[in-house]
């Protein structure tokens, strides 16, 4: 009988310690409850994994049997680069934090540019400089990470919070460019997600809080069967399993094509930074280290570089990702490398793919508008953090309005060259992070000392 309650007793500590390892960076997690953690990763950033695949593929004039196969390969290395993220290669590729990566949308424009002008070719060679830059450039970061203050990575995170939001008010709406967005189907099934997500937070114990974005893509998903918004006709020409492809495009090298990629580069680096911020302050409550930062650049680029060998686009964080982290706490790197197996395992196994591909975007943007809105918040304490002074205020205040507004108004750059253009005219954290650099640089760093000064000298 004795032996009985110790054996109880021995199995409740072991499962109170396996929910606890959640909400730690390292320990282990029994893989049945991971599972659904890892799934819950996948299918908040799928639908935007594939996308810049379809946008950019769609303006070179790719077939559709090239299409499949670069989805295919999106999934492979989106699974291999959250797992370099979370598993560094010799302690310096990777960051070691719970960042999710996946093929950027920072790049669709010049990529498109790229692409009609000289083919897709030119694009996977540009890719590969860039990368391979951008990853150099990352392994020396201790060297040039200082301009980069709090209040800069504060202001970058909250622009890329704020920048998010209308990503998630497009997917509810039913997606960019759909037939039907804003009908009252996709009304009802963005409002039908996001409520069960809240009333699954708010009633469901224990660490089941954290699954909430999970369930209400279930529902969602579920819902749209019954409304007739799943679209299965893509799987009947699926196969079961394919090898994804080596150098599937013959690379052409062209400077102004490598030079304006490399630009982008530099601007993805700057959301990385942003995003591995945000993920330490509002998953791990502490600020990011030097070495962290460092390695998720070199991450974002090495990997990217590989990417170009399969004939796929750049990757990097998610900050979608980065939100549903911040909004569960759910930092476990095993937990999250278990969604890295299952994104590997869709890049092996298309008809997987293929599947989670059928999932609605208005269910989608049903739950990532709160998530998208905790990015903000979180960027808004980091501000906080970094306290209101002067100096501060003068540096959040001004890269924010620039940056959104601005880019808000894309003709204001219309006298710029189109090289400009590609890099600023439509991403507001490149402008953020310009301007926010900029004035760290040049302002005072003793403001606070000479509007002191000044009053006594006043009052004297």
């Amino acid at each position: 009988m004795e032996k009985q309650k110790f054996s109880a007793r021995v199995k409740q500590a072991m499962g109170e310690a396996s929910i606890t390892n959640l909400y730690q960076l390292n320990g282990m997690v029994p893989v049945h409850k991971a599972i659904p953690f890892g799934l819950q990763h996948i299918l908040a950033m799928f639908v935007a994994n594939i996308a810049p695949i379809l946008i950019v593929g769609g303006a070179c004039g790719l077939a559709a049997s090239d299409m499949a196969m670069l989805i295919q390969s999106a999934m492979l290395i989106a699974g291999i680069g959250t797992l370099v993220q979370l598993f560094p290669i010799f302690h310096k590729i990777g960051s070691g934090l719970p960042i999710v990566m996946g093929i950027s949308f920072t790049f669709v424009s010049v990529l498109c540019f790229i692409g009609a002008q000289y083919g897709y070719g030119a694009i996977m060679g540009a890719v590969l400089i860039g990368g391979i830059v951008e990853g150099i450039l990352g392994l020396f970061a201790k060297f040039w990470i200082r301009v980069i203050a709090p209040i800069v990575s504060a202001s970058v995170v909250t622009a890329i919070g704020f920048s998010l939001l209308t990503v998630g008010a497009t997917s509810f709406g039913g997606g960019s460019g759909s037939a039907d967005f804003g009908s009252a189907e996709n009304w009802i099934l963005g409002s039908v997600t996001l409520l069960c997500c809240i009333l699954f937070h708010i009633f469901a114990k224990s660490y089941f809080k954290q699954l909430s974005v999970l369930f209400g893509l279930v529902v969602g998903y579920i819902l749209a069967v019954f409304m007739g918004k799943v679209d299965f006709s893509a799987l009947r020409e699926t196969s079961v399993i394919a090898v994804p492809h080596l150098m599937p495009f013959r690379m052409e090298f062209h400077a102004d094509a490598i030079v304006s990629v490399v630009l982008i580069f530099l601007v993805s680096a700057t959301e990385t930074i942003g995003d591995t911020s945000a993920l330490a302050a509002s998953g791990l409550d502490r600020d990011v280290t030097p070495q962290e930062t460092s390695g998720s650049i070199a991450c974002d680029g090495f990997v990217s570089s590989l990417s170009s060998v399969f004939g796929c686009m750049p990757i990097t964080s998610f900050s979608q990702n980065v939100g549903l982290v911040a909004m569960t706490k759910v930092v476990n790197r095993f937990t999250i490398a278990i969604g890295a197996v299952i994104m590997i395992l869709a890049g092996i196994f298309p008809f997987f793919g293929a599947l989670l591909a059928t999932l609605p975007d208005a269910v989608l943007g049903g739950c990532t508008i709160m998530m998208f809105g905790t990015i903000v918040v979180s960027g808004l304490q980091m501000i906080s953090k970094c306290g209101f002074t002067q100096r501060n205020m003068i540096i959040a205040a001004l890269s924010l309005s620039i940056g959104l507004g601005f880019t808000e108004c894309a003709d204001l750059f219309a006298i710029f060259p189109r090289m400009v253009q590609n890099v600023f005219a439509q991403n507001c954290v490149a402008v953020v992070f310009l301007v926010s650099i900029l004035l760290n640089l040049v302002l005072p760093k003793n403001m606070e000392a000479e509007k002191v000064t000044e009053q006594k000298k006043k009052k004297a």
